[in-house]
C-alpha cells in the first residue's frame, strides 16, 4: 500500500505509536499508529493527519515525504479556522492586523499554527498526543496552548480531539477546525455520493467571506446524497443534524463502501471543499469540522472566548463501512 505519490506504509517502523527519526521528511517525526488493519499516521508540522487507511483501503488523501501538505490536507487549525477578512478584526475598539496568508484573496487564512511543529505530549499503542504553543504577536495578544490526540479505538475508527488551553491573563478569541480530505481507495472521486445533512448555507463573496445565509437547498442540499461528479463545491454548511450528539457525514460508494467524518456538537459548523487541483488526482473532497465559520472574528457567528486558565476540546473522528 502506498500513500501519496511516495513511501509505502511499510516503509515507516511496523510496531505501534513510534515515530521514524531515521529519515527527514518535509512534514517533520511521523508518528504512526497501527492496530490490526488500520495505519494512522501523523505528522509534527501541523498536527496533521498525513494518512489513515484500513485493509489498504485510503481513507484520507495524501502525499509525497518530500512535500508539505497540499490544499492543506490533514492539518489542524488553531486559534481560527477558514479566513480573517484581510486579517484585520478589532479587540475593545483597537484594531488586530494579522499577517496575510491567503495574499490572492487579501485575507489571513488557517490560524497560526499550519507552519509550526508540534512537540510530542504522549504516545501510547493506540495514540498520540502532540501541542504547540501560540504565542502572543501582532494580530492575536493571547497565549494559548493548542493540544491534538489522535486515537485509533476498538473499532479501529480514528478519533481525534483538539483542546484549546487560555494561558494568558486576558480572554482569548478562538475558533478550532481541521481540514481531512476523505477519499475510498481507488475509487473514482466522481463515482462517490456525498451525505451531508444541514439545512442553512453561509453565502460567501469572491473572497470567500460569508455575507449572509440562506438554506441549504439546490446544489447544496447534501441531505439526501449527491453524486460528486463535476461538482466544485467551497461552502460552510450549519444547523446540522446530530444524533447521540454527533453529525455524520459520508463519502459512499456504487459497492456500497463508505467513509464517514463525525464531529461532536462543540462543532456546529462544517465546510465542504470539492477541488480538481489537488495533485495527481482528478477531485479530491475535503470535510472540514469547525466551531466557527470563516471571518467569525469579525462576525462573531460561533465565535468562543476563553476565560484564563480555561480549557476547550471539540472532537471528531473517521469511521469506515469496508
Amino acid at each position: 500500500m502506498q500513500y501519496g505519490n511516495a513511501m509505502p506504509a511499510s516503509s515507516l517502523p511496523a510496531d505501534s505509536a513510534h515515530h521514524s527519526e531515521s529519515r527527514r521528511f518535509a512534514t517533520g517525526r511521523q508518528f504512526e499508529l497501527r492496530r490490526d488493519d488500520a495505519v494512522v499516521v501523523v505528522t509534527e508540522l501541523a498536527a496533521g493527519l498525513r494518512l489513515y487507511s484500513r485493509g489498504g483501503v485510503q481513507l484520507t488523501e495524501s502525499y509525497g515525504d518530500d512535500e508539505i501538505s497540499p490544499g492543506a490536507t490533514g492539518i489542524t487549525l488553531a486559534p481560527w479556522a477558514n479566513r480573517v477578512e484581510d486579517g484585520v478584526w478589532y479587540l475593545d475598539g483597537k484594531k488586530q492586523q494579522l499577517d496575510i496568508t491567503e495574499v490572492s484573496r487579501n485575507n489571513a487564512s488557517h490560524g497560526l499554527l499550519r507552519n509550526t511543529g508540534y512537540a510530542l505530549v504522549d504516545e501510547s499503542e493506540f495514540s498520540v498526543t502532540l501541542e504547540a504553543t501560540v504565542f502572543p504577536q501582532h494580530g492575536y495578544p493571547f497565549l494559548v496552548l493548542h493540544r491534538v490526540r489522535y486515537e485509533l479505538d476498538d473499532a479501529l475508527d480514528l478519533r481525534v480531539s483538539q483542546t484549546l488551553v487560555n494561558q494568558a491573563q486576558s480572554p482569548a478569541p478562538f475558533v478550532l477546525g481541521a481540514h481531512p480530505y476523505l477519499r475510498l481507495g481507488d475509487v473514482a472521486p466522481e463515482d462517490l455520493v456525498l451525505t451531508v445533512n444541514a439545512r442553512t448555507r453561509l453565502v460567501a463573496d469572491e473572497r470567500l467571506i460569508p455575507r449572509s445565509t440562506a438554506p441549504a437547498d439546490g446544489p447544496y442540499d447534501f441531505s439526501s446524497g449527491t453524486a460528486v461528479g463535476p461538482a466544485l463545491v467551497d461552502v460552510a454548511l450549519t444547523d446540522l443534524t446530530f444524533d447521540g450528539g454527533v453529525a455524520r457525514h459520508t463519502l459512499s460508494a456504487p459497492d456500497g463502501r463508505s467513509v464517514s467524518l463525525e464531529q461532536d456538537a462543540n462543532c456546529p459548523y462544517v465546510h465542504v471543499f470539492i477541488t480538481d487541483t489537488f495533485p495527481g488526482r482528478s477531485k479530491a473532497v475535503a470535510i472540514e469540522p469547525m466551531t466557527g465559520p470563516a471571518n467569525a472574528f469579525n462576525s462573531g457567528d460561533g465565535l468562543r472566548w476563553l476565560a484564563p486558565g480555561e480549557s476547550f476540546t471539540m472532537n471528531w473522528g473517521i469511521s469506515a463501512s469496508l
